[in-house]
């Protein structure tokens, strides 16, 4: 108990404010937009048959309308990946927080050629208003992590970390209870329940301006003390930020380059071999954990476990309830267990999960209880997809790098994640038709993969600065710890005190 007043104690005022900001505007945007398209699908389908047959004189077929459906769904994740490359320029042009607030010029574009499509009789609107969304949610996918580990406390940055993955799981219940027939749920309402994300992101554009910029950022890459000492002050009003300065001053040193290394240098480096492995395996096995397919597709799986139709809404709803419980409880107790513990358990539970739905779907026709079975462990999914995998994977990818090399690294982070979900809003339908209720045991191999990867390869993380995490990866990389930290030839300024400065070679 003593522990955790102690680390709760360093949790400022500033601090959860630009978390919850930052997050509010960006990360929920994201589960919004990845849960919205779910709700209206017939009407989506319908509005694109209706315009076929104005425009065309031409009626398309199903399958033809079920695959314009999945490109509309997918097309989130190209854009996403289009973010995703975007982020390590942007990053290392603006900081973080300026390209946060310069992203959401992208939100209110979508947003307006998502809701004036029905009205236009454009479908293609729909379809490049997802795009752009999805350019958003790449770029904030990636920055909002990286801002709120720069901007914690080494003992906060688990539970700063997991504040984006409780509004991802927030902004999928926000679309699931807007959805509903008796709100947004109707036909001649889906335009408006898509374009509704230019809300959240006006908040932000108002207020997030008014927060500092990453210290970490000032400091190693712009060289700019005063303005790291200034932010440090704004984020830790009564703290003692000595230690701190220090410590990015020791990573500072530490760097060959305090220049932004590219993506190609990344993964030529070798002192970073394994960390580039790992970020690749735990972004790919939670989007191909199967989580993407339950997200894009709840309806129709709980249509196909024999649900009543009128029912499956708010089933749908009550998911997302938990989602958000979920991920609060991760939140609360990264702290406590640590990053690997909740990955390894939350993968194991997913894969747990997927053989109970394959074995329930199997057996729902001889024993009708399995279809209560068989969404509760699409329910066991989410919650343990939430707890530990939704966030770890974005934690750690900052956690595993130094300054120079964290851009870069979100950017192929980001990429194989966006990729990852492409993939499967695209094949699921056509791979479930395919394989029926087996397509799950694919995903249970998936997660029993990476958390095994886990088990052996990852460290524990918390509470670690980021020049030991380095360390820590050293014997693996078959690195000597002197290479960590060569001289450098470069003067660097010294804190002696709160703004003070020293020379040191």
């Amino acid at each position: 108990r003593l522990r955790n007043k102690w680390v709760y104690s360093h949790l400022t005022k500033p601090l959860l404010a630009v978390a919850f900001l930052a997050s509010f505007g960006s990360s929920m945007l994201y589960g919004y937009n990845l849960a919205v398209v779910n709700s209206p699908a017939q009407y989506i389908k319908d509005f694109y048959n209706e315009t076929m047959i104005e425009t065309y004189d031409w009626s398309p077929d199903e399958k033809l309308l079920t695959v314009l459906y999945s490109l509309t769904v997918s097309i989130f994740a190209i854009g996403g990946m289009t973010g995703a490359l975007l982020v390590g320029k942007l990053v290392t042009k603006y900081g973080r927080k300026g390209t946060l607030v310069r992203a959401t010029v992208l939100v209110f574009i979508g947003g307006v050629l998502m809701g004036s499509s029905r009205a236009c009789r454009m479908p293609a609107m729909v379809i490049v208003g997802r795009f752009i969304t999805g350019v958003h949610s790449g770029i904030s996918l990636s920055v909002v992590p990286m801002y709120l580990g720069e901007i914690a406390p080494k003992n906060l940055r688990g539970f700063l970390g997991l504040v984006p993955s409780i509004h991802i799981c927030l902004g999928v219940f926000i679309a699931q209870v807007l959805g509903l027939h008796e709100l947004l749920g109707k036909e001649e309402h889906w335009p408006l329940l898509l374009s509704l994300v230019v809300f959240p992101t006006m908040v932000q554009l108002m207020l997030l301006p008014w927060f500092p910029e990453s210290p970490r950022y000032l400091l190693i890459d712009k060289g700019d003390v005063h303005a790291t000492i200034a932010a440090l002050k704004w984020y830790r009003p009564k703290g003692n930020i000595q230690a701190e300065v220090e410590e990015m001053q020791e990573e500072q040193r530490s760097l060959s380059s305090i220049q932004t290394i590219s993506v190609r240098g990344l993964l030529m480096d070798r002192c970073v071999r394994w960390q580039v492995i790992t970020i690749a395996v735990v972004n790919v096995g939670m989007q191909l954990s199967g989580i993407d397919a339950i997200w894009f597709y709840t309806n129709d799986i709980f249509k196909n476990a024999g649900i009543p139709e009128p029912y499956i809404q708010y089933t749908t709803v009550g998911t997302g309830a938990i989602e958000v419980i979920s991920g609060m409880l991760g939140c609360f107790t990264i702290e406590r267990l640590g990053r690997r513990p909740l990955m390894i358990g939350g993968f194991l539970f997913m894969a747990l999960c997927c053989v109970g739905i394959t074995l329930s779907v199997l057996f729902q026709a001889q024993l009708s209880f399995m279809r209560y079975i068989s969404v509760g462990c699409v329910v066991g999914i989410i919650a343990g997809f939430c707890i530990g995998p939704a966030g770890v994977p974005f934690l750690i990818t900052a956690e595993l790098f130094k300054q120079s090399h964290r851009p870069a690294a979100y950017t192929v982070a980001g990429c194989l994640n966006w990729l990852s979900n492409f993939t499967i809003g695209f094949v699921f339908p056509f791979l479930e038709i395919a394989t029926g209720p087996y397509c799950y045991l694919i995903f249970c191999v998936i997660c029993l993969g990476v958390a095994i990867y886990t088990i052996f390869v990852i460290p524990e993380t918390k509470n670690k600065t980021f020049m030991e995490i380095s360390q820590m990866f050293a014997s693996k990389n078959n690195i000597l710890k002197e290479e960590l930290t060569p001289n450098g030839h470069v003067k660097l300024a010294v804190m002696n005190g709160y703004g003070t400065l020293g020379q040191s070679d």
